[in-house]
């Protein structure tokens, strides 16, 4: 399965040097199916993962963690022509010659120091970026995070066992919960699989963030906060937090014996909450403040302790939870065909159900449908993509039927977290209303299947299925705008001790190239193949590269870093109009942009695979 994940922002690889913040953008996410998805009418995702094994008896999650090498501090020489490599395919041909020389200036003169500094950071480190990326990427930015980093996306339930349906979101909910209590449980016991990548174990140190994690919020920095312990370093919390209508309650999740409440139990816990939800006044909805300013947010979160130490209490409780269940009262619009608004309503839904700084936040709609809104800072994509992708796994093993026994156990009622507040505070909630309104209102999401071909036809064209669909987003840019798209692409580093990311750039001059070509009415077929696979080849390396720590991106937030904390003068390198054009990403932009538009990206995007697969196609006659 192509599990569908959206990041409401761009690489924060921006280093804070000098870069607006633009908070919504454009989002067009496109599934690709293989013929026999299809074949039946129905839509029945598969990939590589369908033989992913999810429990080990043998191996323990986290036992390759020592073992695991350093992150490696790339060659000076290599990262810059990297960057100029990036740089030029954006840039007019005397910027780029003005690029080259303050490169050679930087890399003959100041950069060689810094490059110093920076092995012997890395000398005294297994992972020299793992702090400053954390703080540079996400603690350190004072906009508005919940909109401009939070990760989301929609369940995939409903392509097979839930479709919408009114009066089914408490039975859904407890069905669901009680299989992600079930992941939970695999990596309290060190039972999860360790990932790999061919032979090579994978850091795992990402999903211990998964659960009881939550940002908290500074007035120049946030803090990331960690409750979660395996079995064998302790207690770790197993109660949850459900938000519903501006309220805020909690139960634990398993009996006095350790064990996980049935879905029939949870339920029953949920529908308690639903129903005095209903039946009672709305919460003063403290949540709302998670999605302010972060400056602001930290103020006001030290207010509310100065009030009362209930205050403090039920924030302990919110923040150390397992995970924040939102009871969404919204019924979002959602099929195969389209998920837009159910996807947009995860991403920047109700404020009353969402604790924005929370590592993950269930959305659970009023028809059945689910999404997820999660804090960008502990866990990149994959972490949550595997967890959706096991309980939908479950999910189907069962039609997504509880069909166990229906104990009648009497269980502690949910507790309701209440909260000591003041005008100021009420104030403030409005506040964060308000801008987060006008902020969402910006997003332009489209969310839809691409049904013309799969992974499958294009790996017979002897192509991966990443490159291919790059190059298309790169060509359906390039048609809609007749200028290169600055667009990334993540690439992993978990093969290394605490690994994350590295920016991947997509826009290539070889694929650059290849869109000349392919928008010239005169360039021949031969032509426009030969620069195709110059392109697929340049994308392949370059990914593998990045993979090994070996792109230019985080080298080059190193260097910067080193030079800030050497109270050393920003290069030049980095104040040079090229750098800067460099980090603004195109792809993504703001509905109010009158050039952009996401209905008409999907069009062109979907022209653009068709393209690319029949020039494909054409290569292997």
């Amino acid at each position: 399965m192509m599990q569908q994940m959206v990041k409401s922002g761009r690489d924060r690889a921006v280093y804070n040097a000098g870069c607006g913040t633009s908070l919504c953008f454009v989002f067009v996410l496109c599934r690709l199916f293989t013929a026999h998805d299809v074949a039946d009418g129905t839509h029945i995702a598969q990939s590589g993962m369908d033989l992913y094994t999810f429990e080990s008896e043998r191996e323990r999650t986290f036992q390759y963690q020592e073992s695991l090498p350093s992150l490696p501090v790339p060659p000076l020489h290599e990262t810059l022509n990297k960057y100029l490599d990036s740089v030029k395919p954006l840039v007019e041909e005397e910027e780029y010659r003005r690029t080259q020389e303050v490169v050679r200036n930087f890399e003959y003169g100041e950069g060689r120091a810094l490059q110093e500094k920076l092995l012997q950071r890395a000398s005294c480190r297994r992972n020299w970026l793992e702090q400053w990326w954390r703080n540079a990427a996400y603690l350190d930015t004072r906009s508005e995070t919940q909109i401009s980093v939070n990760a989301g996306g929609c369940g995939p339930h409903l392509e097979h066992s839930w479709q919408a349906q009114d009066g089914t979101q408490v039975a859904r909910c407890s069905i669901l919960l009680w299989h992600f209590l079930h992941f939970w449980k695999l990596i309290r016991t060190e039972k999860l699989a360790v990932g790999r990548s061919g032979k090579t174990p994978l850091d795992m140190d990402q999903f211990r963030m998964l659960c009881c994690t939550c940002k908290i919020p500074g007035h120049h920095r946030d803090t990331l906060v960690s409750h979660f312990r395996t079995e064998r370093e302790g207690h770790c919390p197993s109660h949850v937090v459900v938000l519903c209508r501006g309220r805020a309650f909690t139960f634990d999740t398993l009996d006095p014996n350790g064990a996980i409440l049935t879905p029939p139990e949870l339920a029953r816990q949920l529908q308690n909450i639903k129903d005095k939800c209903q039946d009672e006044a709305d919460g003063p909805t403290i949540s709302a403040l998670t999605s302010d300013e972060r400056t602001r947010w930290a103020q006001v979160r030290d207010h509310l302790l100065t009030l009362s130490p209930q205050n403090a209490t039920s924030l302990h409780i919110i923040e150390s939870s397992l995970i924040v269940v939102g009871l969404d009262d919204a019924s979002p619009e959602a099929s195969v065909d389209d998920c837009s608004q159910l996807q947009s309503l995860s991403l920047i839904g109700d404020l009353r159900c969402r604790w924005g700084d929370k590592s993950f936040n269930l959305m659970a709609f009023q028809n059945g449908l689910f999404g997820a809104c999660c804090d960008h800072a502990p866990y990149d994509a994959m972490v949550l993509v595997l967890c959706i992708y096991f309980i939908d796994q479950e999910i189907r093993k069962s039609n997504g039927i509880w069909q166990g026994i229906l104990p009648e156990r009497k269980l502690t009622l949910p507790e309701e977290l209440s909260f000591v507040v003041d005008e100021k505070v009420l104030a403030a909630v409005d506040c964060a209303k308000e801008n987060y309104k006008q902020k969402g209102n910006d997003l332009n999401l489209i969310s839809r299947p691409f049904m013309g071909f799969g992974k499958e036809l294009i790996k017979k064209c002897r192509i991966h299925p990443d490159t291919f669909v790059q190059l298309a987003v790169q060509l359906a840019y390039f048609s809609q705008h007749g200028k290169p798209g600055c667009c990334y692409e993540t690439a992993s580093t978990r093969r290394y001790f605490h690994g994350r990311t590295e920016t991947m750039r997509s826009c290539t001059p070889e694929v650059v190239a290849w869109c000349r070509a392919m928008r010239n009415p005169m360039a021949v077929v031969q032509h426009k193949r030969e620069l195709m696979w110059q392109a697929i080849e340049k994308h392949n390396q370059s990914m593998r590269e990045c993979q090994m720590n070996r792109g230019c991106d985080r080298h080059l937030l190193g260097l910067l870093l080193t030079a800030n904390e050497e109270g050393l003068p920003t290069p030049e390198l980095y104040r040079d109009p090229s750098f800067s054009k460099r980090i603004f990403i195109n792809v993504s932009t703001w509905d109010s942009n009158p050039e952009t538009n996401g209905e008409g990206f999907f069009e062109a995007l979907s022209s653009a695979l068709h393209e690319t697969m029949n020039l494909a196609l054409m290569a292997r006659l």
